[in-house]
């Protein structure tokens, strides 16, 4: 099929069933490198249904791994390419990105399960964002943010999208970091999303605050293990460098109340200007479009499973700390902040926001509030992203307490990069009183 069809078909996105009525004597055997429920005859039914055709038959499917070790924890991502014949006869190509959980990893379930993090972005897949969309439209803004859904499956936690490699969008090179032009084409689109999301909340009566099971909640620590074992293996190498060695001891400090200070950030502040925060927002989870010229001219954002309403700051603090080059990283906050605000804040006026819209300064006041989870990334989270040592790179490996997963996290801070944003910024944290105990 082409990109054509599949993007004016997703208007109104189909429910997958996973039952094997009206297939055709496909295979039902595993496809390779698959989940084991993913076979050629699954795949037809879904194809049937999203085009309405019950003779629609696939010739031929090819199925690879979307991402590599230490590229993605919060889910299995499969390249499929499918070629098949409708009932008019016509030969047709999709591409697709099959996105699934940690099925077979009943470890990596069992941890994952308090967030409810594949239920939440199929709900938002297939309920929130396409209000969002319509939101835009009220205004005359039909720029695309997010990435288009075929199907969802809440029985296999899976969800089907067009594979935009097609369109040649990119994932950047999240070891590099994003230049000036795509780190404001992702604000622009994030503070058009952070602006809907705000009037869809007051036009549905607080319909969007039941999200509250972001990165850090009041109502899980099962991700304890994972920051604060990071924390250690952070302290543990500042502690090498001469002249570090109080600093070292201030992050050793902050261990046991470590979670409390980063549930704080989630937990919603009165006065605040509020939104529903993408959660998770960094270089692997935006694609990049780039022009001959090699810069960026488009971007979408993916990938919404820890999604939370909460403050800007959530996701302001985590992309400008974890996915920017390395002098955007430490010098040109303020101005992109400046860049996203004044997006924001014009989006809201025109979708005639009732509640106060802070001015730039009061909305800086806010941030400031929320200044720990600045911190947080540069710390723990860049530290996992910019991480080369991709052998033991997996999410068993970031959530458990033993040597495997000490040896892990201890390797993420043996990167150069790391230790750059960690030598320029521990001072200014510490001055910012972030270093504290009492904060």
């Amino acid at each position: 099929m082409s990109v054509s069809d599949l993007i004016s078909a997703f208007e109104n996105v189909p429910k997958l069933k996973t039952d094997n009525s009206g297939s055709a004597s496909k295979s039902n055997s595993c496809l390779s490198g698959a989940p084991e429920w993913f076979t050629e005859c699954y795949l037809q039914n879904s194809l049937r249904k999203f085009y309405k055709d019950e003779k629609l038959k696939i010739t031929s499917v090819h199925v690879r791994p979307a991402l590599g070790r230490g590229e993605n924890y919060g889910g299995v991502l499969s390249r499929v390419k499918a070629d098949f014949i409708k009932s008019d006869g016509s030969n047709q190509r999709g591409h697709y990105i099959v996105k699934t959980s940690f099925e077979s990893d009943e470890f990596a379930r069992k941890t994952m399960e308090p967030y409810d993090i594949f239920n939440r972005e199929m709900c938002i897949y297939e309920q929130i964002l396409p209000k969002l969309k319509n939101l835009l439209l009220e205004i005359g803004d039909n720029e695309q943010i997010f990435a288009d859904t075929m199907a969802v499956d809440y029985e296999r936690s899976a969800l089907i999208f067009e594979d935009l490699n097609v369109r040649n969008f990119v994932m950047p090179d999240r070891l590099v970091g994003l230049d000036m032009d795509a780190a404001r084409l992702v604000l622009r689109k994030l503070a058009k999303m952070h602006a809907t999301t705000a009037v869809l909340n007051e036009r549905e009566d607080g319909a969007l605050e039941s999200y509250d099971k972001g990165m850090f909640n009041r109502h899980t620590d099962n991700y304890a293990p994972f920051f604060l074992g990071m924390i250690e293996a952070c302290s543990n190498r500042v502690a090498q460098w001469p002249g570090y060695e109080d600093y070292a001891k201030k992050l050793a400090a902050l261990v046991p109340i470590y979670m409390e200070l980063g549930k704080r950030v989630f937990d919603v502040t009165e006065g605040h200007i509020n939104v529903l925060c993408h959660g998770d927002l960094w270089t692997n989870n935006v694609l990049v479009k780039y022009d001959s010229k090699g810069q960026a001219e488009d971007v979408i954002i993916i990938d919404f499973q820890y999604a939370a309403w909460g403050s800007p700051a959530i996701d302001l603090f985590y992309f400008l700390n974890s996915s920017l080059q390395l002098d955007m990283h430490l010098n040109r906050h303020e101005e992109l902040i400046k860049y996203y605000f004044d997006i924001f804040s014009d989006t809201l006026r025109k979708l005639r926001y009732k509640s106060r819209i802070p001015s730039l300064h009061n909305f800086h006041l806010q941030l400031e509030e929320k200044a720990f989870y600045a911190f947080h990334t540069s710390s723990v989270v860049f530290a996992v992203q910019r991480n080369v040592e991709t052998e033991d790179a997996d999410f068993t490996g970031l959530m458990q307490t033993n040597q495997r997963s000490i040896n892990l996290k201890r390797a993420c801070y043996t990167n150069p990069r790391c230790h750059t944003i960690l030598r320029e910024l521990l001072p200014i944290y510490e001055r910012q009183g972030l270093l504290d105990l009492e904060q």
